[in-house]
């Protein structure tokens, strides 16, 4: 099987989840980095139409959007399997995922996570207060609903992981780097401890941004 090849700037919490759903198949793959700001011009925008990332090239096949390049992953490999057999599961995952595209990621971590850890540190701009301010009654309802959904389980779908913790995961991950987290964690004891449970993962910890900041320089 020819090796999967992950098109994407570091540190991009959509190309961890592939890089992560990649490690829990313990598949082969590399990063081909893409350059802060590139991803609108040649040759990625023949890539992705919209030059946006993460893009899966696997031999002759490429493909775009996360979700579909996670379960495109989970079904050419499909030991150990990331989505549940039982249909209420599997629909409750397919929700996560929409969930983390929808309102975890507009609204919520493009703001946020943008202006506290992507801005700063790869465009030295100022954190925007009013936008964070803004975005915060957004980010309580998802919270909220991530805690509710999950419950008393292991991780999101039940006592295994499935695609949808690692694709929401990597935001979570930025967001608790910032100061929003403590108050958007209050009365979530539940998300708290999953979180520890799934960025303990070797999958997590495998694919931060430091380590596939690494990856792209080898390549």
């Amino acid at each position: 099987m020819s090796d999967f090849i992950v098109h994407t700037v570091p540190g991009s919490p959509f190309a961890r989840a592939v890089f992560a759903t990649l490690e829990e198949k313990h598949a082969a793959y590399r990063v081909a980095p893409i350059a802060p700001g590139g991803g609108r011009t040649e040759p990625h925008i023949s890539r992705h139409p919209w030059g946006r990332m993460p893009v899966l090239e696997h031999g002759d096949f490429m493909l775009y959007e996360t979700a579909a390049i996670m379960r495109y992953i989970d079904r050419v490999i499909p030991n150990p399997a990331l989505t549940p057999a039982e249909p209420r599961a599997a629909a409750r995952m397919d929700q996560m995922m929409n969930i983390c595209d929808w309102y975890l990621f507009q609204g919520v971590s493009n703001v946020i996570g943008f202006q506290r850890i992507v801005g700063p540190r790869l465009r030295g701009l100022v954190p925007d207060e009013a936008l964070i301010a803004e975005a915060m009654p957004k980010a309580h309802t998802v919270f909220n609903e991530l805690a509710r959904l999950l419950g008393d389980k292991n991780f999101l779908t039940g006592d295994a992981v499935s695609l949808a913790d690692l694709i929401i995961a990597p935001h979570l991950d930025f967001l608790s780097q910032t100061p929003e987290w403590t108050a958007l964690v209050a009365g979530n004891a539940n998300l708290v401890v999953w979180f520890g449970r799934i960025m303990a993962r070797p999958s997590l910890q495998a694919t931060t941004w430091e380590k596939v900041s690494e990856m792209a320089k080898a390549a």
